[in-house]
């Protein structure tokens, strides 16, 4: 081998778009983190220090006893448990029911096919401060016996878990909706010829193929009815039965408040949210783009 050369390769310029691209992109991406950053910086830092010197200010120390002493001033393990009781089951009869009514609309060809969709959809379009006083008012007269503690859905985690089907079960049902008309009919076609039965063409043949949805949607639904705080805040009077987002109030004192226990006690709380993120991020990514390149 003698006297080759390989041949030089051409740098593409640098067009000023692309620059401004990537500093607008990254200046939004500061803004949105700059927020948790503080409550981290806040959170690390002793009260005292910060009332002295203030917010805006080079930190003497830095440790972790805030985290410390807002787990065990707020009693998190308590309402963590409590939020359990409320996620868990909302996420799942959710999905179950949404499903349901997901395979029953694109499976089967009937008159109101699309108008039952839509009343389900609809139910999203309404706010949820409109329907405060007749829920409420409902939830103090619903009588159930051996089912609540005090026997009535008011004040109760059952309370809870069925707002939160009730308010989600309509866009979880739009979206398996759509999903469930890309899958082939050709599936539940053949499994009709070989004798099987709906509940076995829904159990066995279409939720399978449905997993990256269903991954994508449980992860939303955990962090929303995690974060929620408003029904929590309007149907649970008694403070050992709330959840976790309203049980941080037990942080905040009748006189004085501690700004930095409070950021600490916050970023707690969103620990759960960040494992179930990750855990489920691969499925949470490809439910959400599956899809995208079909023509």
């Amino acid at each position: 081998m003698s006297g080759t050369t390989l041949p030089l390769k051409r740098r593409t310029p640098v067009r000023p778009a692309r620059v401004l691209l990537h500093v607008f992109l990254a200046g939004t991406a500061l803004a949105w983190l700059a927020p948790l950053l503080w409550a981290v910086f806040s959170a690390l830092r002793p009260y005292g220090e910060t009332s002295d010197k203030g917010y805006v200010s080079w930190p003497d120390t830095l440790n972790l006893d805030n985290f410390t002493n807002a787990f065990q001033q707020s009693d998190m393990l308590h309402y963590f448990g409590n939020t359990l009781v409320i996620a868990v089951p909302a996420v799942l009869l959710t999905l179950f029911l949404s499903s349901c009514v997901a395979f029953y609309v694109s499976r089967f060809d009937f008159r109101l096919n699309l108008a039952l969709l839509l009343v389900f959809t609809a139910g999203n379009l309404l706010p949820q401060q409109v329907v405060i006083t007749p829920l409420y008012r409902l939830y103090l007269l619903t009588d159930l016996p051996g089912i609540t503690a005090s026997g009535k859905l008011y004040d109760s985690a059952l309370g809870l878990v069925l707002i939160h089907v009730a308010f989600q079960s309509g866009f979880c049902a739009f979206v398996l909706a759509n999903y469930m008309r890309s899958l082939p009919h050709e599936l539940t076609e053949a499994a009709l010829v070989d004798g099987a039965s709906v509940w076995r063409l829904y159990w066995q043949i279409t939720l399978p193929l449905c997993k990256p949805a269903m991954a994508a949607l449980a992860t939303l639904l955990s962090i929303w009815i995690y974060n929620d705080f408003f029904w929590a805040l309007v149907l649970i009077s008694t403070g050992e039965n709330m959840p976790i987002t309203s049980a941080l109030n037990n942080l905040s004192g009748q006189y004085f408040t501690d700004p930095n226990l409070v950021a600490a006690g916050s970023l707690l709380t969103a620990v759960p949210t960040l494992a179930v993120y990750f855990a489920l991020q691969r499925q949470f990514v490809s439910g959400l783009t599956l899809g995208s390149g079909k023509g």
